[in-house]
């Protein structure tokens, strides 16, 4: 691995969250706002450390595929550590750790958030809306750049990474496969990064015609799309008893949760793509039979149907399945079968390609087809029987690499799970908790549900769901590699 390649895109990584930090700065400086002089530093310090990094680290080599995993990996924790700056050094969270936490969750389009108890942070009487509204665009904007993803981002916008942008890409694009739309990576990274941000302003114009006020709208929009969820708001979506507003919202966590090569297509003619695709069906009828089955079971335990339990029920389905997790209602008070159904979703999540986390879509369908698969071969031992889904015969790399994820993702659940009960915290909540960081949703289970934080979260439970956080957004392997002797090896 070179190691003057790895400064020099981290150098431009960090000199770049600098540079975003005029946003917040300038909104600062309009509501004459407490955290102007936060971001101020924040600023200063990313751009005098980064850029002189970047300046004179200059190459022009090659990546290799070592060079890619340890970039994309790295370039996630300096980001993480970028947006915690105006956080910490504007002292409105304190405590570097929960800074930490809150930027990690919001560059891995988690929302996990630690605001919101009064016991922990006494200063910030009203939670989420006691922050400034720097910081509060803050929050919202590290998803958005988190949600298409810092490194693409880079590849699309700064003309640095020559001819290693293949393996970045590659790194960094969520799914089994990196389904290129172009030839050409930095290409396909500018196709990707027009659709998200056309859909990023058409969803702020929506919102705006509903009737949300325009900063409100900007901020829960910089969430929708990369399926982060932070909202300015204690009680996130629930606030806004607007029908409009909820459906709107509804829609762009749906388009958000699919293959944005599919949406590519879309607008270059080609509609029928969405019905010719599997993924994409099976996405779709998922949504609207579990839509279904808590639309029935909330409307039993209610004694009544309305449009409210169905539009609550279709909107915590595509939020959770989606991952972004912003809530319309408090589901550890509906049944629980409904909290089952939405614990699997977590598992599953969005769509390969799409800005959700999660195992995706594609990646439960390839196991279940094996599943089937091995069950056909024990039967007819000598026949050979390929695993398709749709037309596609996939091949057996891939259906490796799908076993070998499965695996490292129960595994990384259950082991997160286990230390989380050693430190007191209960077995709901624990569960939740790592299902929900692993899968990179933000609400969880008992002490961590939709109407509660991370807060009273030891120290070590925040810096292991940390952890899971950044494994749950670069697909494992991405940081698992890192932890092979072979890696390191010349």
């Amino acid at each position: 691995m070179r190691s003057k390649t790895l400064l020099n895109i981290l150098g431009a990584v960090l000199g770049s969250m600098g540079i975003t930090m005029l946003v917040p700065i300038i909104i600062s400086f309009f509501y004459g706002e407490a955290d102007l002089w936060g971001f101020i530093y924040s600023a200063f310090i990313c751009i005098l450390v980064g850029f002189p990094m970047w300046y004179f680290t200059k190459t022009h080599k090659s990546l290799t595929n070592k060079d890619g995993f340890a970039i994309v990996t790295f370039s996630w924790i300096m980001t993480a550590f970028a947006g915690a700056l105006p956080f910490y050094l504007s002292g409105f969270i304190p405590d570097f750790t929960n800074a930490f936490f809150e930027s990690m969750s919001g560059v891995t389009t988690t929302g996990a958030s630690i605001l919101g108890n009064v016991d922990v942070m006494p200063h910030l009487p009203n939670g989420i809306e006691s922050l400034p509204h720097g910081l509060l665009y803050w929050r919202s904007f590290i998803q958005w750049i988190g949600g298409m993803g810092i490194v693409v981002f880079t590849i699309a916008i700064l003309p640095l990474l020559g001819v290693g942008g293949v393996q970045l890409f590659k790194a960094e694009v969520p799914g089994p496969v990196a389904d290129k739309i172009t030839p050409r990576v930095r290409e396909t990274a500018k196709y990707l990064w027009m659709v998200y941000t056309g859909f990023t302003l058409a969803e702020v114009i929506a919102l705006m015609i509903a009737g949300m006020p325009i900063f409100d709208a900007i901020c829960h929009t910089l969430t929708t799309m990369p399926t982060g969820g932070f909202s300015t708001k204690n009680t996130s979506i629930g606030y806004y008893d607007n029908s409009a507003i909820h459906y709107i919202i509804i829609f762009f966590m749906f388009l958000a949760g699919v293959n944005f090569s599919l949406h590519f297509k879309a607008i270059a003619g080609n509609i029928r793509g969405y019905l010719k695709d599997v993924e994409f069906l099976f996405y779709f009828g998922a949504i609207i039979i579990v839509t279904g089955l808590i639309f029935i079971s909330v409307s039993n335990q209610n004694g009544f149907l309305s449009q409210t339990n169905f539009r609550d029920s279709l909107f915590q389905t595509v939020s959770i399945l989606t991952t972004t997790g912003f809530g319309s209602a408090d589901y550890e008070l509906w049944p629980y079968f409904v909290q089952i159904v939405l614990l699997i979703l977590m598992f599953v999540g969005g769509m390969g390609g799409s800005t959700g986390g999660g195992m995706k879509v594609i990646r439960c369908m390839l196991l279940g087809k094996y599943a089937t698969h091995e069950t056909r071969r024990m039967l007819h031992a000598r026949a050979i029987i390929p695993v398709r889904i749709g037309k596609h015969h996939i091949q057996e790399d891939v259906v490796q690499n799908t076993l070998g994820f499965f695996l490292f993702f129960v595994s990384a659940f259950v082991i997160t799970s286990i230390l989380l009960t050693m430190m007191g915290i209960d077995l709901e909540s624990a569960i939740g908790a790592s299902a929900s960081a692993m899968g990179n949703i933000g609400p969880g289970l008992g002490e961590f549900g939709p109407t509660d934080n991370y807060a009273l979260l030891p120290d070590a439970g925040k810096w292991i769901l940390t952890f899971c956080m950044l494994l749950g957004r670069l697909e494992i392997f991405t940081v698992m590699v890192l932890f092979s002797r072979t890696f390191w090896k010349q």
